[in-house]
């Protein structure tokens, strides 16, 4: 004998086969079947991320006077680092917001003055809307210049750097070697000159002592 519960599944199932009409107890047990049939399971699953949209992503740029940092000796370079290779790679988050992951090759030259060892080249990635710095990171790496060469290469991988939503769709990427404080050409230091003693002024008033 088919059983009461049996024979409503039964009927459900005929429902959702089109041979019957549906009754609203058996239309609001159908989307049981229904989960089922799509999903594997009684609940429908969280919705799935939609895929977003490619990013915009620029391409790199050497920033000004960013493409060499030199350290001279009196008149002479002692080393010129550079940057050479550049590579960019980008992801829009759900939030709207862009990741800028940013691969750089520096190099370290050595001039006249200088001689072979281990240097310590900083470079600085900078995301820029409007002219205005929104996400600015300054990456190191040693590059060993060996005896008996004349210079060295190193390739820095950044972390990611985040693009607000609100400059997802029009920022720069720039890259320079050096410090953000201090990219381009360095000097060698002067010594301080100190300032010359002033004379004291003679004191106005009344005479002198006789």
């Amino acid at each position: 004998m088919i059983g009461g519960r049996d024979l409503f599944l039964g009927l459900c199932g005929l429902i959702l086969a089109g041979s019957l009409s549906a009754s609203p107890a058996c239309a609001e047990d159908g989307n049981v079947f229904s989960n089922l049939f799509k999903f594997g399971g009684t609940t429908v699953p969280p919705s799935q991320a939609q895929s977003l949209d490619p990013p915009y992503c620029p391409p790199v740029e050497v920033a000004e006077n960013g493409a060499a940092y030199r350290i001279l000796a009196g008149s002479d370079v002692r080393t010129q680092y550079s940057v050479g290779r550049l590579a960019r790679e980008c992801a829009r988050r759900q939030d709207g917001s862009v990741t800028v992951k940013v691969g750089v090759e520096a190099n370290v030259l050595l001039g006249p003055k200088g001689a072979p060892g281990r240097f310590d080249v900083p470079v600085t990635i900078q995301i820029r809307h409007e002219g205005k710095v929104v996400a600015s990171r300054v990456e190191r790496s040693t590059v060993v210049v060996a005896p008996g060469e004349a210079q060295g290469f190193t390739t820095i991988v950044a972390e990611e750097l985040t693009v607000p939503p609100a400059a997802a769709e029009d920022y720069d990427i720039t890259v320079g070697v050096g410090s953000s404080k201090g990219t381009g050409e360095k000097a060698a230091a002067k010594p301080r000159r100190r300032k010359p003693a002033v004379a004291a002024e003679p004191a106005s008033g009344g005479d002198a002592a006789q």
